[in-house]
């Protein structure tokens, strides 16, 4: 779940702050039982059959529909590690580092970090990285915001403006991701987990769920109290542009600091997610063996799909991409991949699960409800916002 706010997401945040003030700030509350009803649908999957979603999506519709699947998540997969590597490359520029040689060390040690570990060791390692998100909440309790601006803004929101359907899909795409789905049903079969840990994993993604919220959150509140000055409509066009936007109350050499652990913890754990995500959901289709249990020889096509993956990113970035476009625009293609991943989702929660933990009744009716509405909102304004 820290993943799941990674930089693409806290560039979102920022965005929408820097532009709209506090007025996508309910947003950020509403999308929060939402996230946790997809990702509890997804470990319940994960637990109950021991099977990864692409695997099970084959086994229950057949195989042309898992490649559908599977093609959908590439996409999303690859437009996310882009904005990953995209932030540690803005970060080594922030600091006047040469970029190559940074992303060439970060690459490599990710590589050898899960090349080499278990399960356990990577997840103990990425969460140490995902926890300096936690940065951004005390950036965003230093930036003071007025409570005033924040209750006169918390419920004005212009429907009507197609740049604010922009941003509203790519803040649905920051925390809806199709990518999520993937990983964390095949996370909880690696890892070892069965149906007596429910009740455990549903309490874990809950939390999960409240944090990178608070993260977006706390991002966006910050950007919107450092430029609530400046009137609405600004844009944050580069990295250095964010950390100035965000940090001003600390000063520059701590301000950049505090901002490069935030973001780089983002970026951190997401990459190794969105690697790992490529790596088994391709595995779950193709039928390679796909476990961080396996050693180098047992699981060859798995590490070097992720070792693929990841190398491949970096030579594209290197492109001199526009980082802040990138990152919000992957955020607004997530938006419109919504249907195809939580439809599936929503089809095995109640097909491919039985007895109690069956997706049934007035739950099956308020998931199905909020699935549908989300995904079509998600596309109807990023739709809106694209034409606009």
């Amino acid at each position: 779940m820290l993943a799941d706010t990674d930089a693409g997401s806290i560039i979102a945040a920022a965005q929408s702050g820097a532009q709209w003030g506090y007025r996508l700030l309910i947003l950020q509350i509403v999308l929060i039982p939402i996230l946790f009803i997809v990702q509890e649908l997804t470990v319940r999957l994960g637990l109950a059959t021991q099977k990864g979603h692409g695997e099970l999506i084959s086994e229950t519709l057949g195989r042309g529909w898992a490649w559908l699947s599977v093609g959908t998540l590439c996409v999303a997969c690859v437009g996310a590690l882009l904005t990953q590597l995209s932030g540690i490359a803005g970060l080594a520029q922030l600091f006047g580092l040469p970029v190559v040689p940074v992303l060439a060390i970060v690459i490599a040690g990710i590589i050898f970090m899960v090349w080499t570990g278990s399960y356990r060791s990577v997840e103990r390692v990425a969460i140490a990285f995902g926890l300096f998100e936690l940065a951004f909440v005390f950036v965003a309790w230093r930036a003071t915001p007025h409570i005033s601006e924040i209750s006169a803004q918390f419920l004005s929101v212009p429907f009507s403006d197609p740049q604010y359907l922009y941003l509203v899909a790519a803040n649905i795409g920051a925390v809806i991701m199709p990518w999520m789905v993937f990983y964390q049903q095949s996370a909880v079969v690696d890892k070892g987990l069965s149906l007596r840990d429910l009740k455990a994993a549903r309490f874990d993604t809950a939390i999960g769920a409240v944090i990178t919220q608070l993260i977006m959150a706390a991002v966006l509140i910050a950007t919107g109290a450092t430029l609530s000055g400046h009137g609405q409509g600004m844009t944050l066009d580069s990295v250095p542009q964010i950390a100035q936007a965000l940090t001003p109350t600390l000063g520059d050499a701590v301000g950049r600091m505090v901002f490069a652990m935030g973001l780089a913890g983002a970026a951190l754990v997401a990459t190794v997610v969105v690697c790992l995500t490529a790596a088994w959901g391709l595995g779950e289709v193709a039928g390679y063996k796909r476990s961080l249990e396996h050693n180098l020889r047992e699981a060859a096509w798995f590490y070097a799909v992720f070792g693929l993956i990841l190398v491949a990113g970096g030579v594209f970035v290197n492109s001199g991409i526009d980082l802040v476009k990138l990152s919000v625009a992957v955020q607004v293609m997530n938006a419109l991949l919504l249907p195809v991943m939580l439809g599936f989702l929503f089809f095995l929660a109640r097909h491919a699960l039985t007895g109690r933990i069956r997706l049934t009744g007035w739950y099956a009716w308020v998931a199905g409800a909020l699935i549908v509405l989300t995904s079509g909102f998600g596309v109807f304004a990023a739709v809106v916002g694209l034409i606009g």
